[in-house]
């Protein structure tokens, strides 16, 4: 579009054209107007067929990608046509390189289209790049760079042990972000409140989430994990999985041999051992006495071959750890060989006396029932013999 100016002088040129800038123009636009209708009104101004115009269209990018700057012309006759960047320094200047910045490339310079190319982009690249169209006028537009940072798999710091009976404290963190990442515990497929802290770091964003939770022995080994979102990373997300490592004091089981022992026979004894850590040292001792000298003992195990009374007493297994100690105790009594023992003869005649006791409910159970029966039988046939007798 071009204005008409009436000059003081009547002459031949009694009318000049003069193009009106349209970089004024839009600035003249309220700031709420989006980049289209900015475009639209250029593109209202120039429908002279030989008003040119300039427009850009912003770009995003992951960090670490490539950023094509489009520059789109519209009636451009070979005009100079100019790139800048933020800082508004020139990267190319009619498809000529003015900037030694080998990440910058010219790719395509047509009447229509002008396209260079930014690889290995940076947070620091982000801005608006010029696109300046020279003419009578200077027409510009400005590409916005804008750069996505997506989130690293997530690290988790614990505060303190977690011991049994306490409480455990877990941070997640996100050192590097942008925008913010957004972090999430779950555990068990349900989510888990954090507090959550946000730093601004200039360009990039870190991001931590801290939950406390009560710890008790059966939640050593349980399964968490800490969930990081991101624009960058669409419907995907950054998991680190975490394990409680719950500290507790020791439990020590003796596990006994079966049947009578004799005179002559082995004895082996195992020492079953829990705990947080687990106890290395498991200690053998006789109550009241030493140790026999045929006594082996290998870690948790503990023999001793061919019994004697002798022998007979308490042996005491215990065990411990940084968060406590544990005993359990065996009595050996040895027998002699020819010897009658009926200690263990009431467990067979338990198991008879209770299959006894069923067979003889289940027989009572059977002659309610047929009394019953039989009674009812008796009551029906006795109603029905007047009416016989009445016919």
């Amino acid at each position: 579009m071009h204005i008409h100016t009436r000059t003081h002088t009547h002459t031949a040129s009694q009318y000049t054209m003069r193009p009106v800038r349209s970089s004024v123009l839009c600035r003249l636009l309220p700031a709420p107007f989006s980049l289209a209708l900015r475009s639209l009104v250029l593109v209202l101004l120039c429908i002279s067929p030989h008003c040119q115009a300039v427009q850009a269209e912003n770009v995003t990018v992951l960090e670490g990608g490539t950023a094509q700057i489009s520059c789109r012309l519209q009636n451009y006759d070979g005009s100079i046509v100019v790139i800048q960047n933020p800082r508004r320094q020139t990267l190319f200047f009619n498809g000529t390189r003015a900037l030694k910045d080998d990440r910058f490339q010219m790719v395509l310079f047509t009447p229509r289209l002008v396209r260079i190319t930014l690889t290995n982009v940076s947070v620091w690249d982000e801005g608006g790049y010029f696109c300046q169209l020279y003419t009578d006028a200077t027409h510009h537009q400005v590409a916005t760079l804008s750069v996505l940072v997506p989130p690293e798999t997530p690290t988790v710091e614990v505060k303190q042990e977690a011991v049994e009976g306490g409480e455990v404290e877990l941070t997640c963190m996100s050192p590097r972000s942008k925008p913010a990442a957004t972090l999430r515990w779950i555990r068990n497929g349900r989510e888990i409140p954090g507090v959550v802290s946000q730093q601004d770091n200039g360009k990039t964003f870190s991001v931590s989430s801290t939950i406390r939770i009560p710890v008790e022995r059966k939640d050593n080994g349980a399964a968490l994990s800490c969930e990081a979102f991101h624009p960058a990373l669409g419907s995907q997300k950054r998991i680190r999985h975490y394990r409680l490592d719950v500290y507790f004091a020791p439990t020590v089981r003796i596990v006994p041999p079966s049947g009578i022992l004799r005179e002559g026979d082995s004895l082996s004894l195992t020492c079953s051992v829990t705990g947080n850590p687990l106890p290395r040292n498991i200690q053998w001792s006789k109550i009241n006495d030493t140790l026999p000298e045929r006594a082996e003992i290998s870690g948790p195990t503990f023999q001793i071959s061919r019994l004697s009374q002798s022998h007979n007493g308490t042996y005491l297994c215990q065990a411990q750890n940084n968060y406590g100690r544990a005993a359990d105790h065996y009595t050996l009594l040895v027998y002699d060989p020819g010897a009658v023992v009926e200690t263990h003869s009431a467990v067979p005649y338990a198991v008879i006396g209770g299959v006894l006791a069923l067979l003889v409910f289940t027989v009572i159970c059977v002659l309610i029932v047929t009394i019953w029966c039989s009674v009812r039988q008796k009551g029906s046939y006795r109603t029905r013999e007047p009416i016989l007798a009445w016919y």
